[in-house]
């Protein structure tokens, strides 16, 4: 007895998962080559051999399959950037944890997916509102409470972690990612690890302990 042929665009009972994830990269690596607006639902269905009907019924629309795959890439990089932040119970394991972090940060920021994700946030209100709270929302709290509990123990004076860490973000970050959404090339792996440890020197050096707080 022959076994039927499934459907195109209708996977296997148990595939639908990896097939979902197949449509994600497939259509993250258009976004890459060709740019927001010239990806269509055709083009990715096209790409991994599946049916357009498939896609919307999964994604409803393209900005639901975008969205999908902006909350995909931030679980995976709030999960890195909150991994560096391990346990510090010395002054040195702070420093080796922040600089971790801000390394992390813009090596994300400057990344190919990061950069085309961006993009097609730009002027798209559903797809900005879910990369800010994907992203910023999500990991800021943990560097917060990060922070907070550095100033706890007395290894840094940062009362106000909220404060604390758009300081920390900003000494980071400065401008390199609007450039790099501008056009111009990322920084290369030296250059993030010159960036990181100078911006963490500075955080620290503008929050160090008072001496009348000892």
């Amino acid at each position: 007895m022959t076994t039927p042929t499934p459907r195109r665009g209708r996977p296997p009972s148990g595939t639908a998962p990896a097939r979902r994830e197949a449509v994600l990269d497939a259509a993250l690596a258009l976004l890459i080559e060709r740019g927001y607006a010239a990806v269509t639902m055709q083009a990715v269905a096209e790409r991994v051999r599946g049916s357009k009907e498939t896609l919307y019924r999964w994604f409803d629309d393209r900005d639901g399959l975008f969205a999908a795959i902006i909350e995909r890439n931030a679980d995976a990089s709030v999960g890195t950037l909150v991994g560096v932040l391990s346990s510090a119970a010395s002054p040195n394991g702070t420093r080796e944890a922040l600089t971790s972090y801000a390394r992390a940060l813009l090596t994300l920021l400057t990344s190919p997916s990061s950069v085309a994700l961006n993009r097609a946030a730009m002027g798209n209100e559903r797809l900005s509102r879910t990369l800010l709270y994907g992203g910023r929302h999500r990991a800021g709290p943990a560097v917060e409470q990060f922070l907070k509990a550095a100033h706890t123990a007395g290894i840094i004076d940062a009362p106000d972690p909220t404060v604390a860490f758009g300081e920390l973000y900003g000494l980071t970050v400065r401008d390199t990612q609007i450039r790099v959404l501008l056009g111009e090339k990322p920084p290369t792996k030296a250059a993030i690890d010159r960036r990181a440890t100078e911006a963490v020197a500075q955080f620290l050096l503008l929050h160090a302990p008072r001496d009348d707080a000892l």
